[in-house]
């Protein structure tokens, strides 16, 4: 069972929105963070940007400005070599990969003109411009959706986004290895006095434990200074029907307990 710390703060499902496709990538999100928002700072890319498009289709006022240090050169033509063996020997799943070819102009075309990706890597420090840190990139910022799925550096920069929580609308991180972290994520939740946690989901791609729990956790925050969330425990049982989506399909689905 899950401490009750991470028992999410009530909001009407109506109030909810899901964010990008109905598998990895989708994200609940409430729908009042949107309209207000004038950046999507994405930390941690990949090769996937749905969950950027379908925020733009609420929003196109706003911008993307995506950081990911291992989506360079040789991340692209390692990933054409591979969809195009993949086309080659795997013929049932050759139109996929038809359109994974095609990935690169996708991105090209995305990430140009108002939006862009830098190739940095997210961290604590800032050394010899190797890295960058939260601080640093929220400088200039405010009104923003920040998006955090950096494969466990995400426990490097909790106090940075603590700091600079008055800026941000609303918050996606998705926390790996719980476990062994987990007394880090419930400092970040309990000091937190302008992020509140409104939604969780489990990420059935990575697993869980022999108690049933997930390994990683998708977990949403939103800015109670700017949309006044009245702050009630919820009641809901998770995941939620038609908002939440199992991340790898051939998978069941994570259903949470908590400790009341």
């Amino acid at each position: 069972m899950l401490p009750e710390f991470l028992k999410p703060y009530h909001l009407e499902n109506d109030h909810l929105i899901r964010i990008g496709p109905k598998f990895d990538g989708g994200y609940v999100v409430a729908k009042k963070s949107i309209q207000g928002t004038n950046t999507i700072i994405t930390c941690g890319l990949n090769d996937d940007w749905e969950f950027e498009k379908s925020f733009l289709k609420e929003n196109n006022n706003c911008r993307i400005i995506a950081f990911d240090h291992t989506v360079d050169k040789q991340f692209w033509v390692n990933r054409l070599k591979k969809d195009i063996m993949h086309f080659f020997l795997l013929k049932k799943i050759r139109l996929r990969k038809i359109k994974g070819i095609f990935r690169y102009f996708d991105y090209i075309k995305f990430f140009g003109g108002n939006n862009s990706h830098h190739i940095i890597k997210i961290g604590a420090q800032n050394i010899a411009h190797k890295e960058i840190t939260i601080t640093k990139i929220f400088e200039n910022q405010k009104d923003v959706f920040l998006k955090i799925d950096i494969e466990g550096d995400e426990y490097k920069i909790l106090d940075e986004i603590i700091d600079v929580s008055n800026k941000i609308n609303s918050l996606i991180i998705e926390f790996h290895n719980i476990h062994k972290h987990m007394s880090l994520i419930e400092k970040f939740i309990k000091n937190n006095k302008i992020l509140k946690l409104i939604h969780l989901h489990g990420n059935n791609f990575a697993g869980k434990n022999n108690e049933g729990d997930p390994h990683v956790l998708e977990l949403t925050f939103l800015n109670i200074k700017k949309t006044k969330l009245e702050l009630v425990k919820t009641k809901k049982n998770y995941p939620l029907k038609n908002l939440d989506y199992k991340n790898l399909n051939r998978m069941n689905d994570l259903f949470l307990k908590f400790n009341d």
